[in-house]
């Protein structure tokens, strides 16, 4: 046999191949042995980035992230070893970047194929050593703090599965970003690191979802709130205020981090949001709200596959800093353009079509995606988590399209934008019938609740009644209704117009406490009871319908954002209103 091998060696494959065909971002590469599946490879003079997705014995096929005009049979492929990876790093926060994590502010007004948008002066950042040298550090440890410009602290942690005795500690003071920071185990620790986009990070152990997200929007808050590390889809046709809800979300919730993927999104869409979070501030802080937000734009004009990429490069970055004790906020919008790309790809590459032409593994990709959301404990033993909200554009709203179908069987909520609301001008469109949370049970069962379920019940049940009734007084009038029922449907309205309406341009509206929830909420329940008591004692229900219920409907826009007091005043100011009726 090892006369065999001598008078047959190996033949020594070249490190690059070369290019066979050409289908838009479909491109199919020679097989020298040396490439994997899920490699990233750099294709022709312009080093246009791609991910190997096909192997066989003959050819590569790989997708690229980038706009393939120009590329020929015959130009050279070459293989970098490693799968697509996010550079993680300190300065994340309060920029804006591409599908593939490449700062936009240093791409120029045109984004050509193959540029290298990573270039930048090199930066310096303050550092804060918390361990000692000679310490023994495990891995998740957080060996110190790194200041940025913005004044946000990044923790350095010890990357997962390195230990060890931390032999070189870095000076507290000015660093340069390549510099390390610390030597773990003969493992150098910097402030800049990588990791593979489609791998999960590691963490110790997933914790249950006890504590509830704040949106401030009380009908989210109210009826359908979301847990800490949970999941939620947003289906909604053209319209209905999808963008507009998922931003005021990324404005007011009380999460320590917020990454925005604008995914397949119209690039006007993406440029306000740009420009709204560098004019906000951040209630908690004090300073801008973009710095302590991530915002990946990868608009409907940019290349097909970096879209696919985009949602997880978006959830590594929100990994990055819930491992530091964080609990980080992941807006999708939308996943719909995210499916449509992996329906574009699967055609080119000749799968087999499942419903409406995605591919047979569209709910496997979309349960891999949201399954990494989650309240964890992290590597160093503090808590942390990841919440992902997904828009949904199902097409003309057709909300049994695979898509929606399929994302609603990975998540525990569901927040149903109901196209008859947004044109009655109720925003937000959120239909209290379509729509659900798991979690609310989970929240009451853990006393995190703080005596919002009862509320929600009450409200619950009034708006199913007067939806019950809708039907009714359009056929035969309110006029024919019981007293009590005709109370029902006022009720409606008040809940409605008093307490789920919310305008995201108003200064008192745009956000509500939980303090300010709950008292619109009791002083519309008080006020609804006082009319029922009223019609109980004999009093006309015209009477009580023509009743002046102003100061009520309008106390959510004249009580400040965290003001119960001037809710309460006008919840009494209607009650004396009523009681002139007896």
């Amino acid at each position: 046999m090892a006369e065999l091998t001598a008078a047959w060696p190996v033949p020594r494959r070249p490190a690059t191949s070369r290019i066979r065909r050409v289908a838009g971002p479909l491109v199919e590469v020679e097989n020298t042995g040396r490439i994997a599946m899920n490699d990233l490879v750099l294709l022709g003079a312009a080093e246009v980035p791609a991910e190997v997705v096909a192997v066989t014995t003959s050819r590569v096929t790989v997708q690229a992230y980038e706009y393939t005009g120009g590329l020929a049979p015959g130009h050279s492929c070459r293989p970098l070893g490693r799968p697509l990876t996010a550079r993680l790093s300190p300065d994340l926060l309060g920029g804006v970047f591409d599908g593939l994590l490449r700062p936009l502010a240093t791409a120029g007004d045109r984004l050509t194929p193959g540029a290298d948008t990573s270039a930048a002066p090199e930066r310096r950042w303050q550092f804060t050593p918390l361990v000692t040298a000679g310490e023994v550090v495990d891995e998740g440890t957080v060996i110190g703090e790194v200041h940025t410009g913005s004044g946000q602290r990044t923790r350095i942690l010890v990357p997962p599965g390195r230990r060890g005795r931390v032999s070189h500690l870095a000076t507290a003071g000015e660093q340069p970003e390549d510099a390390p920071l610390a030597v773990v185990g003969g493992t150098e620790i910097r402030a800049v690191s990588r990791w593979p986009v489609r791998r999960p990070r590691p963490v110790r152990e997933r914790a249950p979802a006890r504590t509830a997200l704040t949106t401030g929007q009380r009908v989210i808050d109210l009826l359908f709130p979301v847990a800490r590390g949970s999941t939620v889809a947003v289906p909604g046709g053209f319209g209905t205020g999808k963008t507009v809800l998922l931003q005021q979300i990324a404005k007011w919730c009380d999460a320590d981090v917020i990454v925005y993927v604008g995914c397949g999104e119209r690039g006007n869409e993406m440029a306000d949001v740009i420009e709204e979070f560098a004019e906000l501030t951040d209630p908690r802080t004090g300073g801008r709200l973009a710095d302590r937000t991530v915002i990946i734009a990868n608009t409907s004009n940019m290349p097909m596959m970096a879209r696919e990429a985009s949602i997880y490069t978006g959830v590594t970055v929100a990994e990055y800093f819930r491992d530091m004790g964080n609990d980080v906020v992941v807006i999708a919008d939308s996943t719909s353009r995210w499916a449509e790309a992996l329906r574009e790809f699967a055609s080119r590459t000749g799968e087999l079509p499942a419903e409406e032409g995605y591919p047979a593994g569209l709910a496997s990709a979309l349960a891999a995606f949201y399954e990494r959301a989650g309240a964890v404990l992290t590597l160093g033993a503090g808590p942390g988590s990841v919440t992902v909200i997904g828009a949904v554009s199902p097409p003309g709203g057709d909300l049994a399209e695979p898509v929606t179908a399929h994302t609603e069987r990975c998540v525990r909520g569901r927040w149903t934008l109901d196209r008859e609301l947004a044109y009655a001008r109720h925003y937000p469109a959120l239909s209290w019938a379509q729509s659900f949370s798991r979690d609310a049970a989970a929240l009451t069962a853990a006393g995190t609740d703080r005596g919002t379920a009862d509320r929600r019940a009450a409200v619950t049940q009034l708006l199913a009644e007067a939806d019950r009734l809708a039907d009714l007084v359009d056929l035969v009038g309110i006029g024919a209704l019981p007293p009590q029922e005709r109370v029902s449907v006022l009720s409606g309205r008040l809940v409605r117009e008093g307490l789920l309406q919310q305008s995201a341009l108003s200064p008192h509206d745009a956000y509500c406490a939980p303090e300010k929830t709950a008292a619109l909420a009791d002083a519309v329940l008080t006020v609804v009871e006082r009319c029922r008591t009223l019609v109980a004692s004999g009093t006309p229900p015209e009477d009580v319908e023509r009743a002046d219920f102003t100061a009520l409907l309008r106390a959510r826009e004249e009580a400040g954002p965290d003001d119960p007091t001037t809710v309460r005043a006008a919840r009494d100011a209607t009650l004396a209103a009523l009681e002139g009726l007896r």
